[in-house]
């Protein structure tokens, strides 16, 4: 019965991962000028807020417009606010499990194979979900466990141990000169998420700035301008057609004589294929490792968790053309699909380093492993 279910689930998912997909990446090709040169098409630079001896970063104390200033959060409030957003994915996870174990008075094969079938359906995904199934069946027999109810504690525990580890790790150090590299296709939050992100850390004391390398769509470059007003923040941008490149090259030059701290550059998210994908980050990837080798790097790949499992496809995509070190999953408080991490982490290896549990910009929050397995399973 299982291998049966399996078999039809996976092959309904894939047919559906793989059409969702190309119709996100196959999308409005990258042309790229190998030749180009980085120098001469720094004249093209059209929005360069503040001359150098102008800007004092020292006095960037005042409030972002627009944007209220809330009172911190204790740690108690935080984890409810955390819970009430990822209440539609603890629905697909907790209750379901709690549903499954009411119908059962003893331990045997059918209820593990219930449960397989639940985490599969809350996109946690068929090798994932063996995985931990496996863990758990293991574990229930080296304690003995008799009584279904028992069975969700350890189950919590195993998820805990698959990624919170030494081999992840979840936090997005910017202690040092750090230039950050946002991927992803269009659609996912990519614009707003660096938004926010240059507002957190211009509220923390950092010195920000913006690349538009996003150079083949005009509304991209737009977006990421009015984010930079709000945020108050330079931003570095060339003209719609311009070689990302060329856009990022004046970036890093601009961080290193600004003294800046943070350098956050957006890039294309429609691609015609992987080779013009690779191709385009690799080139970028040369030009700030040769431009600024010292400065600490970072690839942060953008998804939508209300994608699910096509966002894990995405991520083979990306993993293939360039080195990922991280991910931003966006919209996690309004799907059932936040199983979708498990998969991210422990089939990928890619860490989460923030989610995002609303539109406010204090919602984009740090990932912490613990305290959201708590939200959704126990």
């Amino acid at each position: 019965m299982l291998n049966k279910f399996f078999d039809k689930f996976k092959s309904k998912k894939d047919d559906e991962e793989i059409k969702n997909t190309k119709e996100d990446l196959q999308q409005d090709g990258l042309e790229t000028d190998p030749s180009n040169e980085y120098k001469e098409n720094s004249e093209e630079i059209i929005e360069d807020k503040k001359e150098d001896s102008e800007v004092d970063y020292e006095t960037n104390t005042e409030q972002i417009e627009e944007i209220s200033e809330e009172k911190e959060e204790s740690k108690e409030g935080f984890f409810e606010k955390l819970k009430n957003s990822l209440l539609k994915t603890r629905d697909n996870i907790s209750n379901k499990i709690d549903q499954v174990l009411a119908n059962y008075r003893t331990v045997d094969e059918e209820l593990f194979e219930e449960i397989e079938e639940t985490l599969i359906s809350a996109d946690i995904g068929v090798d994932t979900t063996l995985k931990i199934v496996g863990q758990l069946r293991d574990q229930v027999k080296l304690r003995n466990i008799q009584d279904p109810s028992k069975i969700k504690n350890v189950l919590a525990d195993i998820l805990k141990e698959n990624i919170i580890n030494d081999k992840i790790d979840n936090n997005l150090n910017v202690d040092e000169k750090t230039i950050i590299l946002v991927v992803g296709v269009n659609g996912v939050g990519k614009t707003t998420t660096i938004g926010k992100l240059a507002m957190k850390y211009k509220k923390d004391g950092k010195k920000v700035l913006m690349v538009a390398a996003d150079t083949f769509r005009a509304a991209a470059i737009e977006q990421l301008t009015e984010w930079s007003n709000r945020a108050k923040v330079d931003i570095i941008s060339h003209k719609e057609g311009a070689d990302p490149a060329s856009v990022v090259f004046d970036g890093v030059n601009a961080m290193k004589s600004r003294n800046t701290d943070i350098l956050i550059c957006d890039t294309a998210g429609r691609l015609h294929n992987k080779k013009n994908l690779m191709n385009e980050l690799n080139k970028i990837k040369r030009v700030i490792e040769k431009e600024y080798p010292e400065a600490k790097k970072e690839i942060l790949l953008i998804v939508d968790g209300t994608t699910g499992q096509n966002a894990i496809i995405q991520a083979k995509e990306f993993m293939n053309a360039t080195d990922l070190t991280g991910a931003i999953i966006t919209k996690l408080d309004g799907t059932a699909k936040g199983g979708m991490i498990f998969p991210l982490e422990m089939e990928l290896g890619i860490p989460v380093k923030f989610i995002g549990i609303g539109e406010q910009v204090n919602d984009l929050v740090k990932f912490e492993p613990e305290k959201f397995i708590e939200a959704i399973i126990n």
